[in-house]
C-alpha cells in the first residue's frame, strides 16, 4: 500500500511516496513549482514492476523546509539521504526539469549509486540569458504580490499549457505562502553548468522532451543526450515542459523501454 511517510534528512523533513514491493527502485523527483504528484500517472505504470518512490523537494509539497539557502548539489544530497533511509543502495533516478537538474548532480557526487537516469525535459546547463530576467522579474512579482491570477496564467501556460491541469495547479499554487518562492527560485536561477562535467557520468540514460517545451528548448535535450556516453537520441514526445504530467502516455512508454531493456 502507498503511503507518505517523512525522513529527516541534512536538516529537511522530506516527504515520499514508496509504491513498495521487491522490484528495482526507481525514485524520482519533480519539477520547479510541482511536487511529487506530478508523476501519479508513471507511478500507475511503473509500481507493478518496480519500486517506484517520489518525494518533495526542498520549498515544495509536503516537505517541511527550512528556508534557508540552497544549491541542486544540496538537493541531490537529499535525494542520496533519502535513499539511505529506505536502504536502497542503487536506483534508477531521475525527473522532471529541475529534478533532473538534482539528478545529475547526484549522479557526479555517488556513481556507484545510479543505476541508470530518467531526464525528463531537463537540461545541464545554466540558467539562459534570453529568459532570465523574464523569469527572475516574474519570481520578484509572486515574491511581493503573492501568486495573482496574471502571473499563475503565465506560469501554467509556460510549464504546463494545458487547461485542465493548469487549473488544477494554480489551485495548489496560491494555497502556499509566497515566501516559499524566495530560495527555491535563487537556487533555479543560480545553477550551476555541468556542461563540462557530463562525460564523468556514464550509466545508461534516458533523455526525453516535449516537443513544444518554450523553458528548456529541445536543443539543450540533444545537448544533454549528445554528451552522455550511456544516452540514445533524444525521444521527443507531444506536450509542453511537464510533457509527462500531460501527455503520460508516450511518455510511459519510453520508460518502459528503457526500464525493461537496462542490463542488471
Amino acid at each position: 500500500m502507498r503511503h507518505v511517510p517523512q525522513a529527516d534528512v541534512n536538516g529537511q523533513r522530506l516527504y515520499y511516496e514508496d509504491s513498495g514491493g521487491d522490484g528495482p527502485p526507481v525514485i524520482l523527483a519533480h519539477g520547479f513549482l510541482m511536487d511529487r504528484s506530478m508523476f501519479d500517472r508513471q507511478v500507475e505504470v511503473l509500481a507493478p514492476t518496480y519500486r517506484v518512490v517520489t518525494w518533495d523537494e526542498r520549498g515544495f509539497g509536503q516537505t517541511e523546509f527550512d528556508d534557508q539557502p540552497f544549491t541542486y548539489w544540496d538537493s541531490a544530497r537529499d535525494l542520496l539521504g533519502l535513499m539511505d533511509h529506505l536502504g536502497i543502495e542503487r536506483a534508477v533516478i531521475g525527473g522532471m526539469s529541475q529534478g533532473g537538474f538534482l539528478s545529475l548532480r547526484a549522479a557526479l557526487l555517488a556513481p556507484d549509486r545510479v543505476r541508470a537516469l530518467i531526464l525528463l525535459d531537463t537540461a545541464a546547463t545554466a540558467q539562459h540569458p534570453a529568459v532570465a530576467e523574464q523569469e527572475q522579474q516574474m519570481a520578484a512579482m509572486w515574491l511581493e504580490h503573492g501568486p495573482i491570477d496574471e502571473l499563475t496564467n503565465a506560469v501554467a501556460d509556460l510549464i504546463i499549457a494545458d487547461p485542465v491541469e493548469s487549473r488544477r495547479w494554480i489551485a495548489m499554487w496560491k494555497a502556499r505562502p509566497k515566501e516559499l518562492m524566495r530560495h527555491p527560485s535563487a537556487c533555479l536561477f543560480g545553477r550551476d553548468d555541468l556542461t563540462d562535467r557530463l562525460a564523468d557520468i556514464t550509466c545508461p540514460a534516458l533523455v526525453v522532451h516535449g516537443v513544444d517545451d518554450n523553458a528548456l528548448p529541445m536543443e539543450d535535450a540533444h545537448h544533454l543526450a549528445e554528451r552522455l556516453a550511456g544516452a540514445g537520441p533524444v525521444v521527443e514526445v507531444p506536450g509542453a515542459h511537464a510533457a509527462n504530467l500531460t501527455h503520460p502516455g508516450p511518455v510511459n512508454d519510453a520508460l518502459l523501454r528503457f526500464l525493461t531493456d537496462l542490463p542488471d
